[in-house]
């Protein structure tokens, strides 16, 4: 159950994360995707980050994708600083940064960063204790994903299809988020009166 949890995770993150893309730079320029490009799409980041090719996604493999992100992040926010390309910022340069910073609107950045704050060890702590992903099966689950989303069933997902299929997915998420709310709720009532 765990396993099938964070590989319902992974690819609701790869399917949010590639999904706008997919339908840009669809095969067929119709704004469509044929299932095999929906399929590979979503299984192309783990097999990347599946650095041993064992089919299996392990946290510290997880961990290790992250951290070269993250690099990758920092090397390009170094650049953007670095306005001269001398591989060094000087003081003008951290200015101008400032000032740039200073123009743009605060709230909506650091509402998002206060929204993440302390999540990091709980992520890992629950990653850790899922174990692997299996590739195979997170491909078998995109092409679940697959047969869901092409309502007319002409192998193809167009862009309408996958809007019907988010809407679908919110109002399930409502729907499981109002349960736990409403279980949450009654828990604290029933060992009260116990």
């Amino acid at each position: 159950m765990k396993k099938t949890l964070l590989i319902g995770g992974l690819a609701a993150l790869t399917l949010a994360a590639g999904g706008g893309y997919a339908f840009a730079q669809s095969a067929d320029g119709a704004g469509r995707i044929s299932q095999a490009d929906f399929v590979a799409q979503r299984v192309q980041r783990l097999s990347a980050a599946d650095a041993n090719g064992d089919g299996t996604l392990t946290a510290d493999e997880m961990r290790a994708v992250a951290q070269a992100r993250m690099a990758a992040r920092a090397d390009a926010r170094f650049d953007r600083l670095d306005a001269n390309d001398d591989d060094a910022i000087s003081r003008a340069e951290m200015a101008t940064a400032r000032d740039a910073r200073a123009d743009r609107p605060r709230g909506a950045r650091a509402d998002r960063r206060a929204g993440h704050m302390g999540q990091r060890p709980a992520r890992a702590a629950r990653m850790e204790a899922r174990g692997p992903v299996v590739i195979a099966d997170a491909r078998a689950r995109a092409e679940q994903a697959f047969a869901r989303l092409d309502a007319d069933n002409d192998g193809y997902v167009t862009a309408a299809e996958r809007q019907s299929g988010r809407q679908a997915m919110r109002e399930q998420r409502r729907e499981r988020m109002a349960a736990r709310r409403a279980e949450r709720q009654a828990s604290p009532q029933a060992s009260a009166s116990e």
